[in-house]
């Protein structure tokens, strides 16, 4: 029997040879990591067995380059994935890690339903914390907050935090909410806004974070941008950028000129209802942007030159001036969730 697919879907993967970051095609299966350089091809250009491996996350050995992950393997082999977002380098370390174990375990890779964690320190489950705090009725309320004459727009500060979680019982005191903030601050869940908060990142105290209404934070996804004399790495966005995401990763998207496709990191606002596409092997600058307003959105059985069938799940952009973008879809689901994200963005966003 062939082993069992876990998860499967684009990650950037750091090469072994030349240490480039490339957009790669990555299976998961019960007792290994295949990648291929696209989707459609029979044969991995690789394969990472997993048993007696090592999984850390988050990985910072790159800098600037977030959400990513490694794989040791018993050879003492690296093997570096990025994510597009947060949540999705989660699942993968996640599901990784469980493989991992039941093979360590002989048994059989079975998903459970997932249960609230316990509220003690050490089984608090980050990831569902981080997504409650999230929430827009019932989580950490973003705020617009003025300091040394910078304005912070969707950002909420250190005791906002510590406030929340103890009247959400997430922790019994706040010293306990403390050292919780400070974990979700290491692992990427939290970004400090402002001087106070990131010179108490770059410090060397237990507790990273703060508990102080001067110190500011801020969702990583949240479309936070700081105006007026910003002095520090707070950059001031365009118009275009100050919508909420509400949607984001990967897609393949044919060029224009040489009707080429390309794999695309791409994230949806709304508010103004843009999306922009990105190299997903890196780079902060978007490659391009779609105005969204006033846009049609449609799944498309072929394109333009008629090379791809409705298998690939195709659909298709139409903006206001009549300018057409042509993306493929992982699956028959992701096409819909996508179609119907951008429908929605389309409608309310300026």
């Amino acid at each position: 029997m062939e082993p069992k697919r876990i998860r499967e879907g684009y990650l950037v993967k750091r090469g072994s040879v030349f240490n480039t970051w490339k957009p790669m095609w990555v299976v998961l299966l019960e007792d290994g990591i295949e990648f291929y350089k696209k989707k459609s091809d029979n044969s991995p250009k690789g394969m990472i067995p997993l048993k007696g491996s090592t999984l850390t996350s988050p990985c910072q050995d790159f800098g600037k380059r977030m959400f990513v992950f490694k794989i040791t393997t018993t050879k003492q082999q690296d093997h570096f994935f990025q994510a597009a977002f947060l949540e999705e380098r989660d699942a993968w370390v996640r599901d990784t890690k469980k493989a991992i174990k039941c093979i360590e375990g002989g048994q059989k890779f079975v998903r459970k339903s997932t249960r609230r964690s316990i509220r003690l320190p050490e089984t608090i489950d980050l990831s569902a914390l981080y997504l409650s705090m999230k929430d827009a009725e019932k989580g950490v309320k973003e705020l617009k907050l003025e300091k040394d004459k910078k304005i912070f727009n969707h950002c909420f500060t250190g005791t906002c935090v510590i406030d929340w979680l103890v009247s959400n019982q997430s922790v019994r005191n706040r010293q306990e909410g403390l050292m919780i903030a400070s974990s979700l601050l290491n692992e990427g869940y939290l970004q400090p806004a402002g001087d106070l908060s990131k010179t108490a990142v770059d410090g060397t105290s237990e507790n990273p974070f703060l508990d102080n209404p001067d110190a500011f934070y801020y969702f990583p996804d949240s479309g936070f941008f700081c105006e007026e004399n910003s002095s520090d790495d707070d950059v001031i966005l365009k118009e275009e950028f100050r919508g909420i995401i509400i949607k984001q990763g990967c897609l393949l998207k044919q060029g224009h000129r040489r009707k080429n496709w390309k794999v695309r990191k791409f994230v949806l606002r709304e508010d103004p209802a843009y999306l922009h596409y990105y190299d997903p092997a890196g780079g902060e600058e978007p490659l391009g942007a779609i105005h969204l307003r006033g846009c049609v959105v449609t799944s498309v059985e072929s394109n333009s030159d008629g090379k791809k069938s409705d298998e690939e799940n195709l659909f298709e952009i139409i903006t206001a001036d009549e300018v057409h973008y042509f993306l493929e879809a992982a699956t028959s689901k992701e096409r819909i969730e996508w179609i119907k994200a951008i429908q929605l963005a389309s409608r309310t966003g300026k």
